[in-house]
C-alpha cells in the first residue's frame, strides 16, 4: 500500500487513483475514487450518485476553469506533475485556494519529489504522493526546511515586512 504526505503526516493511501484511459466498467460502488478529467466529463451524473467519495486529477495541460462549477463535488483534487520541472500546477494549486477557495485536499502526484514540497505547500497543496523510489518519511521532514518565509504565498498571505512590528 502506499504512503501519502497528508496534511503533514505520513498516512496510509485510501483513495485509488484510476488511469487516464479509465471508463466506468467494474468500478465499485463504494470505493473512494480519482477520476480523470475525461472521465468526469463524460459520466459526471453517474459519478455523482456514487456511494463512495469522489475527487479528480487533472494533467499538466488541464485547467482548473473545467471543474469550478463542480467543485463541491470533490474531497480530493489531484494535480498531476508529468515531471518535476513541469510546473504549471503551482499555478493551478493557488487559482483553486486562492481565487477559487477550494477547501478540500489538494493533492500533487506524478514525479514528486522531496525538493518540492516546501514550495508546493505554499501554494496550496495539503497532500504529496511522493514518488515510489523515495522516501516520504524523508520527505515530510522538507516541509520544516525554512523558518521564515519573505513573500505573501497562500500559506501565508501577508509578507514578512507586514508581520513585523
Amino acid at each position: 500500500m502506499q504512503r501519502i504526505i497528508k496534511d503533514r503526516q505520513v498516512i496510509d493511501e485510501s483513495w485509488h487513483l484510476l488511469p487516464k484511459d479509465a471508463s466506468l466498467d467494474g468500478l465499485s460502488n463504494s470505493d473512494d475514487l480519482i477520476v480523470p478529467l475525461a472521465l468526469w466529463q463524460e459520466h459526471s451524473h453517474a459519478l455523482k450518485v456514487r456511494d463512495g467519495g469522489l475527487g479528480i486529477w487533472l494533467d499538466s495541460d488541464e485547467e482548473v476553469e473545467n471543474i469550478v462549477d463542480d467543485l463541491a463535488h470533490f474531497q480530493v483534487i489531484a494535480l498531476n506533475f508529468p515531471v518535476f520541472s513541469d510546473g504549471r500546477h503551482y499555478s493551478s494549486a493557488r487559482l483553486l485556494r486562492d481565487r477559487f477557495d477550494y477547501q478540500g485536499e489538494l493533492r500533487a502526484i506524478g514525479d514528486v519529489l522531496r525538493d518540492q514540497l516546501f514550495y508546493l505547500q505554499r501554494c496550496g497543496f495539503n497532500a504529496f504522493a511522493i514518488r515510489e523510489d523515495r522516501d516520504t518519511e524523508d520527505a515530510l521532514q522538507s516541509l520544516n526546511d525554512f523558518s521564515e518565509v519573505y513573500q505573501s504565498a497562500t500559506d501565508q498571505p501577508e509578507p514578512l515586512f507586514r508581520r513585523r512590528g
